[in-house]
């Protein structure tokens, strides 16, 4: 005799559901989960079902609890402190770009949705506004947030999770000063006019042109990150040089 299907305890769903919003990427790595009693209401379940599941996702790591109540983990911080420590990678951060990114931005023209969409223009004109005010640390903010809704708009959950690993470490000032990167003018309007393009075509559905206004723009960064780190170089070594006097005898 077959036996009848029964649906999983409601602790299980609740943590089943919430780990698909983790990994499709709608909770991100530090939001705050709801109060109790709100969320409970918000999923429907008892609190104490609700309690179980959130100690499911807590053994498995992508939940953290505090004094002020339950947050995504940072489930990619143990990976971000080891490529944090080596020296070289910047320059392998952007050669990953120059391989993936593009094929994501194709990606994303291809299988974006109304929403998708939306979210991508609004975005581009946070940028435009913080361009033109200027307020170079919000357009910071806006061009990583752009990134990723064209990440996910590709639909595609592990660019979307390794470039959140790559926000993260930026945020940190792991690759690069954010900050230094947005100072010049100069650099600053052509990555708004490659954004405006790579958008463009995205928003348009047209995969060959964001392919390559994605590889345009990610080189150009790739560049502007290396003359930066030339000019570090030598003033560092100029530097050296101005201050060996005190470790020569006279």
């Amino acid at each position: 005799m077959t036996e009848p299907l029964r649906p999983p305890p409601l602790a299980a769903a609740v943590a089943a559901h919430l780990e698909t919003l983790i990994l499709e990427g709608a909770l991100a790595p530090g939001e705050k989960l709801a109060p109790e009693r709100e969320l409970a209401e918000t999923l429907g379940v008892s609190r104490p079902s609700l309690r179980e599941g959130l100690e499911m996702l807590e053994t498995k790591g992508l939940l953290a609890r505090g004094k002020a109540g339950h947050v995504v983990a940072q489930f990619m911080a143990p990976l971000a402190g080891l490529l944090g420590s080596n020296p070289r990678v910047g320059e392998d951060y952007f050669e990953y770009r120059l391989l993936i990114e593009p094929h994501a931005a194709a990606l994303a023209a291809v299988r974006a949705t109304d929403p998708d969409r939306a979210a991508i223009l609004s975005c581009l004109e946070e940028m435009e506004a913080a361009h033109a005010n200027p307020d170079p640390a919000r357009e910071a903010a806006a061009d990583t947030r752009l990134h990723l809704l064209i990440h996910e708009a590709s639909h595609n959950l592990v660019l979307l999770h390794v470039l959140r690993l790559f926000a993260e470490l930026l945020r940190q000032g792991i690759l690069h000063s954010r900050e230094r990167f947005w100072q010049r003018q100069a650099v600053r309007d052509s990555i708004l006019t490659q954004h405006r393009a790579i958008a463009s075509a995205v928003v348009g559905g047209d995969a060959g042109v964001a392919e390559k206004a994605m590889r345009e723009h990610i080189a150009f960064s790739g560049q502007v990150f290396a003359e930066w780190k030339g000019e570090e170089a030598r003033l560092s070594a100029a530097l050296r040089k101005r201050n060996r006097d005190g470790l020569i005898a006279r």
